[in-house]
């Protein structure tokens, strides 16, 4: 996949196997220990990885604050690939406010480490400043991190 413009871009070398990594992409009781960067948290998980299929969750904050978070699954190529966006919601239903697409892929980089790249892809410039600002490469970057930590447990 070639980069945009409008794309924000994290890549780190994650110490698991790609199988692993994926395995807490898909399912929902592992993806609720490690998808908001800390103290953040993500409660209601409801995935159905697939094409098409939905996603849901509630994105918690230290103060209270909560967060819907819905999209749809564009992609999905087990232990390899997975592309999902906020554009539609379940049965291919247009958001109000389209923000981006998420490319996530898992290259297997040997010795059981996996190459992991996730890409948000922006339609505007302004939503990706606006994602930038919001501290992608941070957030984003931390839960790398704790993605690397639940992978390495299982």
């Amino acid at each position: 996949m070639t980069d945009h413009a409008n794309d924000l871009v994290l890549e780190r070398l994650i110490d698991a196997p790609r199988e692993k990594v994926f395995r807490c992409f898909s399912d929902p009781k592992l993806l609720e220990q490690w998808f908001a960067p800390k103290p953040w948290s993500i409660k209601d998980v409801d995935i159905d990885l697939r094409p098409g299929g939905a996603s849901k969750f509630t994105m918690h904050g230290p103060e209270g604050e909560a967060f819907p978070v819905s999209g749809v699954y564009l992609e999905v190529v087990p232990n390899e690939k997975i592309v999902t966006t906020d554009a539609y919601s379940a049965g291919w239903v247009p958001s109000e406010n389209p923000f981006f697409t998420a490319v996530m892929t898992f290259e297997d980089a040997g010795n059981g480490k996996t190459k992991y790249k996730a890409v948000a892809r922006h339609w505007r410039a302004e939503d990706k400043a606006t994602h930038e600002q919001m501290g992608f490469h941070e957030g984003w970057g931390q839960t790398a991190a704790q993605l690397e930590e639940l992978a390495k447990t299982l």
